[in-house]
C-alpha cells in the first residue's frame, strides 16, 4: 500500500497540542508549529482499523494487557535488534517519561546523584529535580558537528553517591545514533561504579542514517543487570496520545523494585486503545514505517539544501529522529531574540535550544516531520526573515 506523506491534514480542531494551542499562546494562527515531537502524517490503516474496531465495542472499562500484546513487542525487538526478551521483562507504564520518574523513585533515593548528559531532551533534568535527586550534568563533547560523550568529565564527576545516569539513545535534540564502542565504553564504566543506565530508546525506530541502533541492554551480558530500557511506539508511529509505554528489565530484583514502585503510586492499569494500537504496530506497521523513513530522509535533504541559502544558520548531520538541531550562534542574538526571530520574524514555534540545558545556548530544535508544502513555506519563511537581518 502506498502512503500518502504530502497529505496536509488540519489539525487546529483536533485537541492537538501542537497546533491548537498556538492561537491561545500567541494571538496569531498563521505561526506555523515545528516544536512538540509528533509527526503531521495520518497513521498507518491498519492502526486505524484497530482503533475503529476496539472503539465498535460499547464498553470501555478496565483492560489488560493480552498476550498478543507481548507477543508484539518480543516479535519486535527480535526482528528488528535480534534482541531476546521474555513477557517477564516487559513493565507497563504511561509512556517513556514517567517511566523515568518511576526509575528515579524505584532504584535510587533523595540526595542520590543522577547524571544527565546535556544538551538533552529536558523532562531528563526535570525528572531528578522533581524527585529531589542531585542532578549532575555530564556536557555532551561538541567537536565541528558532532557531539561526543566526554568520557574524561564522565570519570571526574561520579563518586560513591552516584546512582544512575539517564541516557537517550538515539539522542534528542542532537540526533546521534550512538555506536557500539561509545555504548561499551560508557555501559562498563557504569558497571564499574555500579551505576544503573536508565536509558530513553523512543527514537531507536527513526535511523535516518546508515547508522545502526544498538540497545544498550546488548552491549554485554553484564548490561542486562545495570540498564533499564524505555521505550514505545509512539514516536514511531505517530500515536503518543495515547500516553502508553513499556520498560524492559531484565534483573529480577529490578523488576520487582519497578513494580513495586508501580503499585505504590497506584499506576498499572493500561490505556484501553494503546492495546490494539501497538499490536497492530509492532505487527503490521512495516510498510509504513519504511515509506515514513524514505520520506523523512528526503524531507531532511530538501531543509539540508535550503539552509545553505542561510549560511549563519548550520543545520547539524542528522542520523536519527526528525528533529533538526539548528547551530544559530553566528546569528549574534540573545536566546530571547533568537526565540523572538523565529516566532515574530518568521512566524515559526520552535524549540528553544537552551530548554535543553547546559550547551543548548544559541540552538534551536525544529521538527521537519510534516509535508513537502508546509516544510517549503517554513523554510520561504526563513528565508525571507533571515535577508531581512541583513539588510539592517
Amino acid at each position: 500500500m502506498k502512503y500518502n506523506f504530502d497529505k496536509i491534514i488540519n489539525r487546529k480542531n483536533s485537541e492537538s497540542l501542537k497546533w491548537g494551542i498556538i492561537k491561545n499562546l500567541y494571538k496569531d494562527d498563521s505561526i506555523i508549529p515545528l516544536w512538540v515531537a509528533d509527526m503531521d502524517f495520518e497513521v498507518a490503516k491498519p492502526i486505524q482499523k484497530a482503533l475503529m474496531k476496539r472503539v465498535k465495542h460499547p464498553i470501555y472499562g478496565y483492560p489488560y494487557r493480552t498476550e498478543e500484546y507481548f507477543e508484539s513487542i518480543i516479535n519486535w525487538y527480535f526482528r528488528k535488534y535480534q534482541l531476546k526478551i521474555e513477557k517477564k521483562n516487559i513493565f507497563y507504564s504511561f509512556g517513556v517519561v514517567p517511566a523515568i520518574y518511576l526509575s528515579l523513585l524505584a532504584f535510587t533515593k533523595p540526595e542520590d546523584k543522577v547524571i544527565v548528559q546535556t544538551p538533552v531532551y529536558y523532562p531528563f533534568f526535570q525528572s531528578v529535580e522533581n524527585t529531589k535527586r542531585k542532578l549532575i550534568i555530564n556536557r555532551l563533547k561538541l567537536e565541528g558537528q558532532r557531539y561526543t560523550i566526554d568520557f574524561e568529565n564522565l570519570y571526574s564527576i561520579v563518586d560513591k553517591d552516584t546512582k544512575a545516569l539517564i541516557l537517550c539513545s538515539p539522542h534528542n535534540p542532537v540526533g546521534r545514533v550512538w555506536e557500539r564502542d561509545e555504548l561499551n565504553k560508557l555501559v562498563e564504566f557504569c558497571i564499574e561504579r555500579e551505576i544503573l543506565i536508565i536509558s530513553d530508546e523512543i527514537h531507536s525506530d527513526l535511523i535516518l542514517s546508515d547508522k545502526k541502533h544498538i540497545p544498550t541492554v546488548m552491549v554485554s551480558e553484564k548490561a542486562k543487570d545495570y540498564v533499564i530500557t524505555l521505550s514505545a511506539p509512539n514516536k514511531t508511529f505517530n500515536i503518543a496520545g495515547l500516553t502508553s509505554g513499556y520498560a524492559i528489565i531484565f534483573n529480577e530484583d529490578l523488576g520487582k523494585k519497578f513494580q513495586k514502585t508501580m503499585e505504590t503510586l497506584g499506576i498499572g492499569v493500561p490505556n484501553l486503545f494503546s492495546i490494539p494500537a501497538f499490536i497492530s504496530a509492532y505487527n503490521e506497521g512495516d510498510e509504513w514505517l519504511n515509506q515514513l523513513i524514505f520520506y523523512l530522509k528526503e524531507n531532511y535533504n530538501y531543509i539540508k539544501r535550503r539552509f545553505e541559502e542561510i549560511p549563519k544558520i548550520k543545520l547539524f548531520p542528522i542520523e536519527a529522529t526528525y528533529l533538526a538541531w539548528l547551530d544559530c550562534r553566528e546569528l549574534n542574538l540573545t536566546d530571547e531574540e533568537l526565540f523572538s526571530f523565529f516566532l515574530n520574524e518568521a512566524k515559526l514555534l520552535l524549540n528553544e535550544g537552551r530548554q535543553f540545558g547546559s550547551g543548548g545556548e544559541g540552538f534551536m530544535r525544529m521538527n521537519f516531520a510534516t509535508s513537502r508544502k508546509i516544510l517549503k513555506e517554513v523554510m520561504d519563511r526563513l528565508l525571507k526573515a533571515y535577508e531581512k537581518t541583513k539588510n539592517k
